[in-house]
């Protein structure tokens, strides 16, 4: 496996990890005979992600992210691979020289800040920094307020 494909695997265990609600024996998602990628999440879906604390979120269009926060209300465009793995999927390139990877793996998730759950989980890397938020997608909504 290539580092720039190494990253993002990385990114994901880490997050299947911290929703394995402490049990230490969890392996892989689904069942370890299936080696098929993930794709509940169609390559021609569009993904939006949110997080908080500090406030980001975004979309995924095909190969084109646009990475918000409030100090960039437009967002920074980032050209990204995606990369399907057994347990979700992840997107790599880099923005404003630093690497970006976020990973979105399947299961409820709350913002913590609204009445809404989204299907997805969100581990977002740039450079060093990490970052947890939710994730969710035409094929498969949020479900709660549409305006919180």
């Amino acid at each position: 496996m290539t580092m720039p494909r190494l990253l993002p695997a990385v990114l994901a265990a880490l997050l299947l990890t911290a929703c394995g609600e402490g049990d230490e024996t969890r392996g892989a998602p689904g069942d370890p005979s299936d080696t098929a990628p993930f794709a509940r999440i169609a390559e021609d879906d569009t993904i939006r992600f949110t997080g908080t604390e500090p406030f980001w979120g975004g979309r995924i269009e095909g190969a084109v992210l646009t990475y918000e926060t409030p100090e960039n209300i437009e967002g920074s465009v980032v050209s990204v691979t995606r990369f399907a793995g057994r347990g979700g999927v992840s997107f790599s390139g880099e923005l404003d020289g630093a690497r970006f990877d976020i990973a979105i793996s399947e299961g409820a998730c709350s913002d913590g800040m609204s009445d809404r759950t989204y299907p997805f989980h969100a581990a977002l890397r740039i450079g060093t920094e990490n970052r947890f938020g939710c994730a969710w997608s035409g094929e498969h909504p949020f479900t709660g307020p549409e305006n919180p």
